[in-house]
């Protein structure tokens, strides 16, 4: 019996049992639950969850309501959570199973622009990106409170149906620190949550490699000396076809040249074709990236290294079905490593 407007207290254990009958009913409508697990006091371990943590404690606007979340998310009462772009959906076990909705505004475009030019250069590989092994001044960079990823409260709207009328009531912080614990799991989330490529911080560093180097630009002969340019002696200059001078002396060394120029127009046609025959890109099918996987015979871990992936992105991505909708920076390595042979593939994963 309620007391008031408030439901009686329902003891964890019991409320647990409830839940658990009631997402089994959502299973069988084809919801694919994913609750968040807590191990042991800490709810996030890693750079990504924690920094996430402690950039919402900082305000004002939920420092009195986000300890009130804690226990809930700790005693594995966030049912189910799921992060897409612009929005965190979540069911918490209470009195009732309540259901919640967060939207998050996109990272504006100018914030974006800034956090990858300071960014440029600094970050060694994606996998050094997700796991956080990052130098101090990209971390600051990153976690910046006002010019950072991570949203301002002007830009977070809450949502839950439960009867607390406060904004931030206990699930709603539950689920934030649940969100927490997820980027523990698959940090890529976060960027997906901006609506911002993280691939795109990789992009940078090469495009200040590109930048550099000078590639990409058009190419001229340092000399107009064909002597130099295949590697051997001419006796006497080419003269200009259109001439007519009578019968010309052909000499072994413009045979040599007429040879050298032969093979390189050859090779040049034989490099087309093969580009060519390479465009068609590899498909990116949960069978397919199974089928490449095992012919490599690599685990996931090695896979996701191969690729610049994490492992539980190789896992999603098995376990999905038909076509995979893949960031241009995860299929382009999927269509790469699917011309190499398992020799030349495992060299790659093992090379230091």
């Amino acid at each position: 019996m309620a007391y008031g407007r408030w439901p009686k207290y329902v003891p964890v254990a019991q409320r647990r049992a409830k839940a658990t009958k009631a997402l089994q009913k959502l299973e069988k409508k084809g919801l694919k639950v994913e609750p968040v697990a807590v191990s042991g006091n800490k709810i996030a371990r890693t750079f990504w969850g924690q920094a996430w943590c402690d950039h919402l404690e900082k305000f004002s606007d939920y420092e009195n309501r986000l300890p009130r979340g804690r226990t809930y998310v700790r005693n594995g009462s966030v049912c189910h959570l799921t992060i897409s772009k612009g929005r965190i959906e979540a069911i918490v076990s209470g009195s009732e199973l309540y259901n919640i909705k967060i939207d998050i505004a996109p990272l504006p475009a100018k914030k974006w622009k800034k956090v990858r030019d300071q960014c440029a250069g600094k970050i060694g590989s994606m996998l050094e990106l997700l796991q956080g092994r990052l130098s101090n001044n990209v971390m600051t960079i990153v976690t910046d409170q006002k010019s950072g990823l991570f949203p301002q409260p002007s830009e977070i709207t809450l949502a839950c149906n439960c009867p607390d009328w406060a904004e931030t009531c206990k699930h709603i912080a539950a689920v934030l620190y649940g969100v927490g614990a997820r980027l523990d799991q698959q940090p890529e989330l976060l960027f997906l949550l901006r609506n911002v490529d993280h691939e795109a911080l990789i992009a940078s560093e090469l495009e200040v490699t590109s930048t550099t180097s000078g590639r990409g630009k058009g190419r001229r002969l340092a000399t107009p000396n064909l002597s130099d340019v295949f590697g051997i002696d001419i006796d006497e200059p080419l003269k200009p076809a259109h001439q007519k001078t009578g019968r010309k002396k052909v000499t072994s060394s413009t045979k040599s040249v007429k040879k050298e120029i032969k093979k390189t127009v050859k090779k040049e046609t034989v490099a087309k074709v093969k580009v060519k025959t390479e465009k068609k890109p590899f498909t990116p099918t949960a069978v397919a990236v199974r089928r490449l996987r095992k012919l490599f015979n690599m685990n996931t871990s090695q896979f996701a290294k191969l690729l610049g992936v994490t492992p539980q992105t190789v896992n999603n991505w098995e376990n999905g079905s038909g076509k995979l909708q893949l960031r241009p920076h995860s299929q382009k390595a999927l269509t790469h490593a699917a011309k190499l042979t398992p020799a030349q593939a495992m060299r790659r994963v093992n090379k230091p």
